[in-house]
């Protein structure tokens, strides 16, 4: 694999990223503490502790994996979907770049970002409460396969999308409901056997419960299943794209 290639496109998406550094960076920042005022001070006060961590401490991690994986997708859809709707994606195709490249430039560009994103949201969540990290290899780890999984992800939908209103629709109707049902602000023991059954069946369960872990050493499910349920959803989004470039599938304005 060619480096200079992948530099260019990582380093022309980066800036985009500084241009908008608002919308990017900022934005995401303070509807976080927007979330710990509501969440850390209005239903805090009524909910003492959650498995011995207090409330607004245990809703740290559902909130970085909330802001993590909806950038995600949404930086990386944006940043294939535009070179489409612009038709540049035509100099891009025949440029002398390889599919492993263009993927790795935008997807390694989105991820980054998020991780970014989501390093500032926990450093800013330590001015609200106390915070541990238990295992920081293993949140580093969960944060990193997220990251990428979920930028892949992002990208197939930035192939897929033949509009801007498209873009919005995956993070806005289906990754954003599924992490606030998915444990993000409370534990799944807390609700009756039968919808902790149905929640079981959110995927977004296993990735909020294993990053969770990380920093307290309490989760819903058991790690093995956490880390299994990224690694699948990996393979199956690198599936995925591989059939879209030996297909060509939706390469075109």
């Amino acid at each position: 694999m060619n480096l200079y290639p992948v530099r260019s496109i990582y380093m022309a998406e980066m800036a985009r990223t500084r241009r908008t550094l608002l919308q990017s960076i900022v934005s995401p920042v303070i509807s976080t503490s927007l979330y710990f005022v509501v969440f850390g001070a209005a239903i805090g006060s009524r909910i003492s502790e959650i498995d011995g961590v207090s409330y607004g401490a245990f809703i740290v991690p559902g909130l970085i994996m909330l802001m993590l994986l909806t950038q995600s997708v949404s930086n990386a859809s944006f940043g294939i979907f535009f070179p489409k709707f612009s038709g540049s994606i035509y100099e891009l195709l025949s440029a002398p770049i390889s599919h492993l490249e263009i993927v790795v430039g935008y997807v390694g560009a989105a991820a980054s970002k998020s991780i970014l994103l989501g390093l500032i949201i926990l450093a800013t969540s330590g001015l609200f409460v106390p915070l541990e990290i238990a295992h920081p290899i293993w949140m580093l780890t969960f944060l990193v396969l997220t990251a990428v999984t979920f930028s892949l992800l992002g990208f197939i939908i930035g192939i897929w999308a033949d509009g801007f209103d498209k873009l919005q629709l995956v993070p806005l109707l289906v990754i954003t409901p599924l992490t606030f049902l998915g444990g993000s602000f409370y534990s799944i023991d807390m609700l009756p056997p039968f919808w902790q059954g149905v929640t079981l069946a959110n995927p977004v369960v296993y990735l909020v419960s294993g990053f969770r872990w990380s920093f307290y050493g309490i989760s819903d499910v058991s790690l093995v299943a956490s880390v299994g349920m990224i690694v699948v959803f990996l393979a199956l989004c690198l599936g995925v794209i591989t059939w879209i470039f030996r297909t060509g599938y939706r390469l075109k304005p």
